[in-house]
């Protein structure tokens, strides 16, 4: 049997051409949706997709199976939309946190089948920077929330009655101007080899990044730029700019507006885990159906 969320991953490539705009799509890295498509060929027993310089294109299999995924995924949102108005999805109001990254890149396409497939609930979108999404949930403002933690850093507990359940684990990466001499080579860059450069500090009081801060700090990376906006933006710009370098989660890096070089660093300890954040066996019915999707767009985070 096909797991729905590979052939989701299918169609997503076939309907934008590119991997990279598949991923993006689904709120997946790139690395992660061309393992779950490994996955699917796997399963398939078939070549389903060529890659190219442009992009990726399906092959007759690809196509075929990709046909047949639409109406399968189709019947999955019915059921869905039917399986909730048996639950009382048929009206009521669905409150969400998220912050900005989340907002712009991952939670659009949930809330995009969420709608489709309870079109009567009403959805009112709330930004937090984090950790304030678990306050607003806890404090009742918001039914469920995007969050998000790094490492290295201490993560403290969530309040009680509060679930924080890791979605989405990516790691810290490298960013540098495109050509810069750090961006060289195809291995993972010693963190020790940022000792003296000039760095891009991203918010260096911001309570997510205190700890990275550090641990750059303890290898020797150089402060150049404090930006303390936690956004990446701003960040990403300057680093395009040459004005230093910058150590990014892996998928601002990669849908960065500003052109950047990327590279892993050595030890990869430095990562990003994004949560959504919810009350659990006592969330509304239209929650734990929001919460059902991100599961499954996402998929659940593994340890390593």
């Amino acid at each position: 049997m096909y797991d729905p969320t590979r052939l989701a991953a299918l169609v997503a490539v076939a309907e934008t051409g590119s991997i990279t705009r598949a991923a993006a799509h689904l709120g997946y890295t790139a690395p992660a949706l061309s393992q779950q498509l490994a996955k699917l060929e796997r399963e398939a027993g078939a070549t389903l997709l060529v890659r190219h310089h442009r992009g990726a294109r399906l092959t007759a299999a690809g196509e075929l199976l990709a046909g047949r995924a639409r109406r399968v995924l189709d019947e999955l949102d019915q059921a869905r939309h039917e399986l909730a108005q048996l639950a009382g999805l048929s009206g009521g109001r669905l409150r969400v946190g998220t912050f900005t990254t989340a907002g712009v890149h991952l939670v659009p396409p949930v809330l995009s089948a969420f709608r489709r497939a309870h079109p009567e609930v009403e959805l009112a979108i709330t930004e937090y920077e984090p950790p304030g999404g678990i306050a607003a949930v806890t404090a009742g403002e918001v039914d469920l929330a995007l969050t998000h933690t790094y490492e290295p850093a201490v993560a403290d507990p969530p309040p009680p009655g509060v679930t924080v359940e890791p979605l989405l684990v990516e790691e810290l990466v490298l960013a540098t101007a495109v050509g810069h001499r750090l961006s060289e080579g195809s291995g993972r860059l010693p963190v020790a080899e940022l000792a003296g450069r000039p760095l891009i500090s991203s918010a260096p009081a911001h309570p997510p990044r205190r700890g990275v801060e550090s641990a750059l700090a303890a290898a020797g990376a150089t402060p150049a730029v404090v930006c303390e906006s936690p956004g990446y933006a701003l960040v990403c710009a300057l680093v395009s700019a040459g004005l230093g370098v910058a150590v990014v989660p892996e998928m601002v890096a990669s849908l960065s507006a500003t052109p950047l070089a990327v590279r892993r660093l050595e030890p990869a300890e430095f990562r990003r885990t994004i949560s959504v954040v919810h009350r659990g066996d006592r969330a509304t019915a239209a929650a734990a159906t929001l919460l059902a999707l991100l599961r499954s767009g996402f998929g659940r985070a593994a340890a390593s």
